[in-house]
Order: structure tokens, then C-alpha cells, then sequence
């Protein structure tokens, strides 16, 4: 018999025939050791509590007698059966829906036990589940497993199917945690620890099995992380940057602004890395407006200066032309040439591009995914710069990396996290955080109103368009949507220039050629038009210092993070900003997130907010940031587990004996099987 769960196909189990193991595979179920970590993600309980200890609109399970003759109801094509039943000297009324065959088996006096939801004021039961003690033990007084499934599997069916696999496999459940670090924290052995996940007796056992299977599953994540910054920091192979701090603090003291204290921290933090023959692979996170491309552009000057080239890149042309077009103010006195690089560019234009990047005539290029195409070559770069990295799939950001010698990497984000927690996400990352705002930037006031106070709304903007202001106006979709009653920018742009003839409204969404966005952009950036219709394409970077309004249509349809860049389009000059939310959200969650944008316009208070609305796999953009989904861990309650993961993996890949002791083999085994050790640093 194969001693590796991992290599025994799921079909050999009674019961797998073709259709249900295509069934498991859509679930990533292909093995035997596949189905048994296939955890379940919570628990039905049919254990029987006193009754009095029941809350209205709970879902119970009690013991009791038939008391009284049940009566059956039809209609439509359904049915509604009704019965008396005493429970601990009470009666209760039990109801089940489209259960018309239990009529004959409630015999007055015949024990029964009925799980269901209570209703208190009509002293009511709604009946899920019924069992009859007189037929032997059924689920009552147990803890039922629930698993995600689809198609034709049900939760019947994988439970037993995964009881199979227990019964017939489960001797074969490896060890794959050090022992020291079993006996450290005190976990109860892996094979346990499945078998009371998928049976637990009671709590405390289902709390014991998943406290050892949190940390495992987040232990084996950080270890993929740690070994790898391990691994990557035995040989010096990145670009060694000569920095001379005097001249970058002549650079620095000719900026038409001056640097917060985050900012020149965070710059030393950076300078420091790029000195290090090492690659350097840097998070750079800040709150919407914290000034991250300056110190951006502090590193590329740093580059430039050493000899090499740098390459920022950017989710979309208008930011990718923005950034060209204040790089090259800041640069131009110290003779640096900044060229820009997107899909839009005529054949000649661009090929024009390519040969002065090539050629080494370019020291900084700014562009789009255009940077990543076959025949974009350089003649020496030394650092990549990416904006808004969750945008960029992971393999886009690689590309870029690979068209220089180990270039460094400084990756930037507007989604900011605590930073314990983005050390710990990100392991293979340095993490530098900007707190401060740039000084004079005001708090932007947030309003969250109904679409029935649109008139007042109107009333704002007149008013700040008579004091020389301008206003976003954004709405979640381009045109009539069938599925979703939301404003779109089309017929909104008609509504305003009827509701505001005297104001110039613009408008602006993803479905306008390249030309036509830069040039509605351009007349909104120049006060050319007082509003701006759009979609959220404008939601990253854009700058208008001059816009002090941000109006969002249908604002319980964005995400929070989502929300909160926008906001931060306005209140980038020295006048005071207002962002007002248009939404009468009926989900709790929509309620939710205007309460947290009305209540803080602090970036790292948004994320934690959003992390407990959204969960973390989206939260992180899973298919992008190369983060797992957790099957077990939850990122807000179990990070102390996850510091704690992550310093042990460190302790462990930072040992030799790791890479060659034979007490190692079953967890570096698993790591390499599941391609943990494999694949870029970002990645």
C-alpha cells in the first residue's frame, strides 16, 4: 500500500465512481489525503440543552412526548403538519413543513427529539429535523460536521465518505510539525487532531483539534516565506546601490514640500536596503495621500545616480501619465530623463521609447503592463517600483523583475494593514509604513445620506463650484444593468446638466477610448469642467487639488477599502473636503461600511474594518497576492498564532540542520510537495 495519502487517488475509496470524483476534483479534492484535510468550517449541534436556557429565534435541539394528535394542513400543492409535544413539563407546538408522512408515526406519548428554530411569543418550534429514540441513535447529542460542497454532493455523502477515508486511512495521518515544536505549545499529536475535526466528541475537543490545526496550517505558510528569505539571504546577488547622502539630501531639500517625519524614515529604511547586496523586496504602505511616490522618487533617484535605470509601474494610463508628468518636474533639474510607456502610444512613439530605454538614453520609465511586453529591454535596471501591486497579477510583477540583473524591488500600496499583521502576511517582505499626513492636509468630512435629500446634495455642489471648488460624482456601473438597480454614469451625467445647466459636467468611464479619458481628465484637472461623472476609474492617484467634493451614488455597493480611496481624491490641497455617501443600504454590511466611513478617516482603521466585513482571502486579493485561502485560521482572531507560526519558521529555516536532518524529512516533504519552496520571493 502507498504510505503517502497524497499519492492514493480519491477514486479508490467505496463509493468514489467517475461523476463524484469529477465532483471532488471542482472542490480540489483529487487524493485520500486531499479528502481527510478537507476540513469542515463549522458545526450543527444536536446536543439537547435545558429549555429553559433557550433564546427566541435559536436554533435548539430538545427531547420531549407527543401530547397530542397531530393535525395536517394543504394547500398550494404543500403541507403543514402540527402537533403538541411536551418538553421538560411545558407544551410547545411543533411544526413541520411538507413532512405530511410523520402524521402516522406521532403516536400520543411517543418519545421524539426535534431540532429547529423557537419561536418564544407564539410558543412555536419550526421543525428541521426530527428523530425517534425508539429507532435507535441518530444524530441527536452529537456535534455534525458541515463542509462546503456543490453539485450533487451532499453533506450526507461527504460525511460518510470522509468517515470511510478515516476508517480505512487514518493510521497513515503523518506527523509533519518538529516535535519540539509539538511539545512547545503543547498540541495534541496530527492524527488526533484530524479525527476529532472531522468527530468531535464534544467543545473542548473540537477547540483542541483546531487550535493544532490553526497552527499548522498557518506554520506551513510562514515556513514557505521564511525559507525562501532564508534561502535568498545565503548569497549576495542583488545590485549593491552606491548612495552618496549628501547629494540625496540636496535632492531632498529642493522639494517643493517638506518630508514628514514617516517619510524620512521610511526613505532611510529603503536607502539602507539599496546599499545591501542583497535583493531588497520592500513593502511600502501608506494611507490614501501620505505622500508614497515621493519616497518613491527618492529611490529612483538614488538608482539613477548609481548608474542604473528604474521603472515604476502603474494599474492605468491617466496614473502612469500622472506619475511621468511629476517625475519629470521633480527630475528635470538634476538632468534625469523620465520617458512614459503605455498602450496608447502610436507604433512610432513607442518604438522611439524602447530604443532610448535600450539604449540606456531613458534613466526612468513610467508605464503600464506595456512595460512587460517581449521587447521592452534595459540597459541596466537597478530598481522596480510598483503601485498599487494587488492590482498586477503575479505574474506581470515578476516580468518586470526579470528584465534587469536582481534588480530591487519596492512595491507600494494604498491598502494599508497593521503593520505587525503585514509583516506577518507578507514574511518575504520588509515593510515600511507611512502614518503621517503631509502637512496642511485638513480630515475630509463625511456625510452618509438617502437618495431623497439629492436636492440638498445638488445644493452643495452649486455651492462649492461659487467658491471656485470642483466635485467628483461617481456611480458603481457604466450603463443599465438588468440584476442591479443602480445609478449608472451615463444617465446620471444627463441628470445633472438638466438638474445644473449653469455648471460644466464632464464625464468619464472604462468604456471611453484612451484619448477621450486623458482629455476628460485633462479638462477636469485644468477647471475646464466644475464636475466629473465617473465610474471608478478615477479611484487610484488621481490628483485634483482643486476637487473638494466627492460625491459616491450607491455607495453600500462599493467595498470599504474601495470607498476610502475614493475619498481620498479630494482634500489633496489647503481647502477644506467633504465626501458624502448616497445610499439606503438594506444589508447589514452596507450599513456597516457607511458607519465605519462616517465614523474614521483613518486608512489602517478602514482595513481592519473591511478585514472583519470582507474575510481575508478577498480582503488580499487571494488569486493575486499568492496569499492562501485558510482552510481553519482567521487573520483577526488567530494573529497571535500567527506571530508566534512565524517566528518559530524562522527559528527552524534559519537552522542547516532544516536542509539535511532526517527528523526534518516528513515536513520538507510536504513543503515541496506543495510547491512551498518553489517560486519568486513576491510570489
Amino acid at each position: 500500500m502507498n504510505n503517502d495519502l497524497f499519492g492514493i487517488p480519491v477514486e479508490r475509496l467505496q463509493g468514489v465512481g467517475p461523476s463524484k470524483a469529477e465532483e471532488l476534483h471542482a472542490l480540489g479534492i483529487y487524493t485520500v489525503g486531499d479528502l481527510i484535510d478537507y476540513f469542515p468550517f463549522r458545526y450543527e449541534d444536536y446536543r439537547v440543552r435545558p429549555f429553559h436556557e433557550v433564546k427566541d429565534g435559536e436554533k435548539i435541539t430538545v427531547q420531549g412526548a407527543v401530547a397530542s394528535a397531530p393535525s395536517l394542513q394543504r394547500y398550494s400543492g404543500k403541507s403543514r403538519l402540527l402537533a403538541r409535544v411536551t418538553v421538560e413539563g411545558l407544551i410547545l407546538t411543533a411544526v413541520w413543513f411538507n413532512r405530511a408522512f410523520l402524521k402516522d408515526q406521532l403516536t400520543i406519548g411517543r418519545d421524539i427529539t426535534l431540532t429547529g428554530k423557537w419561536d418564544q411569543r407564539r410558543r412555536q418550534l419550526t421543525v428541521a429535523e426530527s428523530e425517534f429514540p425508539d429507532r435507535g441513535a441518530g444524530k441527536t447529542g452529537t456535534l455534525q460536521p458541515v463542509y462546503s460542497v456543490g453539485g450533487s454532493i451532499t453533506q450526507a455523502w461527504i460525511r460518510k465518505t470522509i468517515d470511510r477515508a478515516l476508517t480505512q486511512y487514518g493510521a497513515m495521518i503523518p506527523e509533519l510539525l518538529p516535535a519540539e515544536i509539538v511539545a512547545r505549545h503543547r498540541l495534541i499529536p496530527r492524527r488526533e487532531a484530524v479525527l476529532r475535526i472531522h468527530r468531535p466528541e464534544n467543545t473542548h475537543e473540537g477547540q483542541e483539534a483546531r487550535r493544532r490545526m490553526v497552527y499548522e496550517e498557518l506554520f506551513l505558510f510562514q515556513m514557505k516565506l521564511q525559507a525562501y528569505r532564508a534561502a535568498s539571504r545565503k548569497q549576495p546577488d542583488g545590485v549593491a546601490h552606491k548612495v552618496d547622502s549628501e547629494d540625496i539630501r540636496r535632492f531632498v531639500a529642493g522639494l517643493p514640500f517638506e518630508l514628514t517625519d514617516s517619510q524620512k524614515q521610511v526613505i532611510n529604511e529603503i536607502l539602507l536596503d539599496m546599499k545591501r547586496p542583497y535583493v531588497m523586496n520592500r513593502l511600502l504602505q501608506g494611507d490614501v495621500g501620505a505622500g508614497k511616490t515621493v519616497v518613491a522618487a527618492v529611490a529612483l533617484y538614488a538608482t539613477v545616480r548609481d548608474g542604473n535605470q528604474g521603472a515604476l509601474m502603474v494599474p492605468t494610463e491617466i496614473l502612469a501619465e500622472q506619475h511621468a508628468r511629476s517625475l519629470s518636474k521633480l527630475f528635470e533639474p538634476h538632468g534625469i530623463q523620465v520617458g512614459l510607456l503605455t498602450g496608447s502610444l502610436t507604433e512610432r512613439k513607442r518604438k522611439d521609447i524602447v530604443a532610448s530605454l535600450q539604449m540606456g538614453l531613458l534613466d526612468i520609465i513610467v508605464g503600464t503592463h506595456a512595460l512587460i511586453q517581449e521587447d521592452v529591454y534595459f540597459r541596466r535596471l537597478g530598481l522596480v517600483v510598483t503601485d498599487e501591486q494587488h492590482r498586477f497579477g503575479v505574474n506581470q510583477r515578476s516580468i518586470l523583475r526579470r528584465k534587469g540583473m536582481n534588480p530591487d524591488v519596492l512595491t507600494m500600496t494604498a491598502t494599508p494593514i497593521p503593520r505587525t499583521l503585514a509583516i506577518t502576511v507578507f514574511g518575504d517582505l520588509d515593510v515600511s509604513t507611512l502614518r503621517e499626513r503631509p502637512k496642511g492636509r485638513k480630515p475630509i468630512k463625511t456625510y452618509w445620506v438617502k437618495h431623497s435629500m439629492m436636492d440638498r446634495v445638488l445644493g452643495f455642489i452649486r455651492r462649492e463650484k461659487e467658491a471656485g471648488r470642483q466635485t467628483f460624482f461617481i456611480c458603481p456601473l457604466i450603463e443599465e444593468s438588468e440584476k442591479l438597480d443602480v445609478q449608472n454614469a451615463i444617465d446620471l451625467h444627463m441628470q445633472l446638466r438638466q438638474a445644473l445647466p449653469e455648471l460644466r459636467i464632464g464625464l468619464l468611464h472604462g468604456r471611453m477610448t484612451p484619448a477621450e479619458k486623458e482629455e476628460a481628465m485633462r479638462a477636469f484637472a485644468a477647471a475646464e469642467t466644475d464636475v466629473l461623472v465617473s465610474t471608478t476609474v478615477i479611484e487610484v492617484g488621481v490628483d485634483v487639488p482643486n476637487a473638494t467634493l466627492m460625491i459616491v451614488m450607491d455607495a453600500d455597493r462599493f467595498g470599504l477599502s474601495q470607498l476610502h480611496q475614493l475619498r481620498g481624491r479630494v482634500g489633496r490641497g489647503e481647502h477644506q473636503s467633504y465626501c458624502i455617501l448616497i445610499a439606503d443600504p438594506k444589508s447589514e454590511n452596507g450599513q456597516e461600511r457607511m458607519k465605519a466611513m462616517t465614523d474614521t478617516d483613518d486608512g489602517f482603521e478602514i482595513s481592519r474594518r473591511d478585514l472583519e466585513l470582507r474575510g481575508p482571502g478577498e480582503f488580499f486579493g487571494t488569486k493575486q497576492s499568492g496569499m492562501p485561502e485558510f482552510r481553519l485560521a482567521n487573520l483577526l482572531n488567530d494573529f497571535a498564532v500567527l506571530e508566534q507560526a512565524r517566528d518559530d519558521a524562522a527559528e527552524l529555516a534559519a537552522k542547516d540542520d532544516f536542509w539535511s536532518s532526517a527528523s526534518y524529512a516528513p515536513l520538507r516533504d510536504h513543503l515541496l510537495r506543495e510547491a512551498r519552496l518553489q517560486g519568486e520571493p513576491l510570489d
